[in-house]
């Protein structure tokens, strides 16, 4: 079975950890080592729930710059880039909607409201995912439009990414830095290792051993196809800083 497994593999990650800090202590560098070992010890370290959910937010945000950047190309009079933005839609949907909000739902929000805390924000948040849900489902249909898109069909694509960039961005800050503070303040440390490991099967079951990374390489086709994939790019210049720190150009 798959828990059964995955038991297995987090003991044989510990015990590599256990002979790492040995050979460690004994004189031994972590040079000396296999690094295949060494690497595979590292991939088995627990991931807790709140750092979880945070790397997934990391793919939204991804994502939302892919919006940004088709919102661009669209107000200045370019092609709508429908692959590209079918793709952004279809990774939210999946990871964000079908998954990661389902765990916040099931497993972070059901705590605090039992334990009467940040009961409004909670429910601000569910009302946003379902928000959420209804604005990618028009987004998803771009990808199969056939023919061109007239003036109105692209003013209320960029309506509706704009919705979504503008209501999912203080969305996911707000939850990075106070729901999930809150919930891992509430949680007894047991029942949070537990959390984490029931959360790690159930991506294990819906997504596969390369569920998340599978992601994160689709947004990365999807920029680079884009063209916003080099992340120096997005560095300002000089001059351009210096002005916004309030100094000579």
């Amino acid at each position: 079975m798959v828990a059964e497994s995955d038991a297995r593999t987090s003991l044989l990650g510990r015990r590599r950890l256990m002979e790492l800090g040995t050979a460690v202590a004994g004189g031994g560098t972590i040079a000396a080592m296999n690094v295949a070992t060494a690497a595979m010890a590292a991939d088995e370290l627990p991931i807790s729930p709140p750092e979880d959910l945070m790397r997934e937010h990391g793919v939204l945000k991804r994502a939302l710059l892919v919006y940004r950047e088709v919102i661009a190309r669209i107000e200045r009079g370019d092609d709508v880039p429908r692959h590209e933005l079918g793709g952004a839609a279809s990774v939210i949907r999946s990871l964000i909607h079908d998954h990661h909000e389902h765990v916040e739902e099931r497993y972070l929000f059901s705590v605090l409201l039992r334990a009467n805390r940040m009961t409004s924000t909670v429910e601000v948040l569910r009302s946003q995912h379902e928000a959420g849900r209804m604005l990618t489902s028009v987004l998803l249909t771009v990808d199969n439009t056939r023919g061109a898109f007239d003036r109105r069909a692209r003013q209320e694509l960029v309506e509706t990414m704009a919705a979504f960039i503008r209501m999912y961005e203080p969305h996911e800050a707000r939850e990075d830095t106070e729901v999930f503070p809150a919930f891992r303040a509430i949680m007894p440390p047991q029942t949070f290792a537990d959390l984490s490991e029931r959360l790690r099967e159930e991506e294990y079951r819906r997504f596969g051993p390369m569920g998340f990374s599978r992601y994160v390489r689709r947004i990365a086709d999807i920029e680079k196809s884009l063209g916003i994939n080099e992340l120096a790019q997005f560095t300002p210049t000089v001059p351009v800083a210096r002005q916004a720190a309030g100094g000579p150009a």
